[in-house]
């Protein structure tokens, strides 16, 4: 047996895997997160142990699986953030965690010093508060006692894999993450670090996402209730993963989107996608040799849980009931603009934030949920714009996370892309899965990632409706001219 951990923005979901990756349970612990004004989002590292050791607990009790049963973990974490560490490997600080983006005047300064362009193409990415290095110098700025004591830089699941081994590293698709990685190279980039003015000795090492980085300690094994001796391998970033959950594994395998916390949407290819106008970003996969070009935004499936708690605070199952209401909404001349947290893709704006435009007298909850649920698929449908300007037109998208168990919301990003949009099996444990099927990979259970593709099969697809397509067409086009007028009103509301 497998147990895979996905450390998400939300909790930890430890998850039971047979052997080949085919799920049998799962257990989720949360753990809090503290946002405050000026782009504030961190984490208690020391959170995410004591979910690990929960949910592993109730996982193992629940499905009355002895932890000597268990032959591997592996890992999916969020991406982007910064856990910095003393030279004990314990937490300095609170990590930073990718919503964070106090870090605005560091990643303008880096982008200044590295040249945006050059940046993008040795990185992958833009240089961008969102990212692991402005956190880095932004820690340096303003709290240099902290930064002084930081011996350590790793993401989340890195610190989790070293709480279980006593092994600090990393892997390609987590370090891809952090716009201190040349993707050329394979290696952590010399360039932008000395225009940085950090040591690269701050970070762990890489190495490939299969590696056994050790087994589990008695100290681990009790803290956690797995087995002492019980391979631990390294895993990768939540969002390959993802990808690798929904069976997207080649570049043959098609596009799919995530709709969760963040969304996305992804692919798999052979070589990095460098857009010319830089809307878009690549992973390295957990897979060898291939890589995750990718369109994020800020606040996807967060956008619509802020909408449920504003509009039924505390209500069980407010989600479904809105969303159900919000069906035959019509929401006419009403925008929502979903950028809650700044927004990455494709406007790459940290200071833009969320906006009704057009409400009137008589728009009630139904009207607004309907709006935003409109506004994410509108921003995201700038994304595969994005994409099929830099060569990769997407013709078909599979949908995974938790926003893709709504009928509702799959039929108007159906109908507002243009394109079908189909369901998978699997779709709010894609991550658990990815990390299992690594897992199996690296302990050497299964011949290979190809795998997955038949661990999650498509169970609905939504047809665009031709007729609200063209209206929808419409409607993007004012939902941007929306963006385009409000753009001064951020840069002005920064200040």
């Amino acid at each position: 047996m497998i147990i895979a951990h996905d450390l998400g923005t939300t909790g930890d979901k430890a998850s039971l895997h047979h052997d080949d990756g085919r799920p049998v349970a799962s257990a989720t612990e949360t753990y809090p997160t503290r946002y405050a004004d000026g782009g504030v989002a961190e984490q208690d590292p020391d959170d995410w142990w004591r979910a690990v050791g929960a949910a592993t607990r109730a996982l193992l009790a629940r499905t009355g699986t002895a932890a000597a049963e268990v032959t591997a973990v592996g890992f999916s974490g969020q991406m982007m953030g910064a856990v910095v560490l003393d030279a004990a490997h314990r937490p300095v600080r609170p990590a930073l965690i990718w919503a964070d983006h106090r870090s605005t005047a560091q990643a303008d300064r880096l982008r200044g010093a590295v040249g945006a362009e050059r940046a993008y193409r040795i990185l992958g990415h833009r240089l961008d508060p969102t990212y692991t290095l402005a956190k880095l110098l932004w820690l340096r700025d303003e709290e240099p006692d902290a930064y002084a004591r930081t011996a350590h830089v790793c993401l989340a699941k890195d610190y989790v894999v070293h709480r279980l081994t006593g092994t600090l590293v990393t892997d390609p698709s987590d370090a891809s993450s952090t716009n201190a990685y040349d993707q050329r190279e394979g290696a952590w980039s010399a360039e932008v670090l000395a225009a940085a003015g950090v040591d690269p000795g701050l970070f762990p090492e890489i190495v490939p996402s299969t590696t056994v980085a050790g087994t589990v300690t008695p100290a681990a094994a009790e803290a956690t209730g797995l087995a002492p001796g019980t391979k631990v391998v390294v895993g990768g970033g939540d969002g390959p993963l993802a990808a690798l959950g929904a069976g997207i594994v080649e570049p043959g395998d098609g596009a799919y989107t995530y709709l969760g916390s963040s969304s996305w949407i992804s692919m798999s290819a052979d070589r990095p996608l460098h857009d010319p106008l830089a809307r878009t970003m690549t992973f390295d996969h957990v897979v060898p040799g291939r890589y995750v070009p990718t369109a994020t935004m800020q606040a996807g499936g967060a956008a619509l849980d802020w909408i449920a708690e504003l509009l039924r605070p505390g209500e069980a199952g407010r989600f479904d009931r809105l969303v159900a209401a919000a069906d035959g909404a019509d929401t006419g001349g009403l925008y929502f603009l979903p950028h809650l947290m700044g927004e990455r893709s494709p406007y790459w704006n940290p200071r833009a934030r969320g906006a009704f435009v057009g409400l009137a007298r008589h728009h009630g909850p139904a009207h607004l949920t309907k709006a935003v649920l409109e506004g994410v698929a509108f921003n995201l449908a700038g994304c595969l714009d994005a994409f099929a300007e830099a060569g990769r037109e997407v013709r078909r998208v599979d949908a995974i996370g938790g926003g893709a168990t709504s009928d509702v919301w799959l039929r108007v990003l159906a109908d507002v892309w243009g394109v079908p949009v189909r369901r998978r099996g699997i779709v709010e444990g894609a991550n658990s899965l990815g990390a299992a099927v690594t897992a199996a990979v690296g302990a050497g259970l299964v011949d290979g990632f190809a795998v997955a593709r038949g661990l999650s099969e498509t169970t609905a697809e939504f047809e665009p409706d031709p007729a609200r397509h063209a209206r929808y067409a419409e409607r993007h086009r004012a939902f941007q001219d929306a963006y385009r007028r409000l753009e001064p009103f951020y840069e002005e509301g920064a200040r």
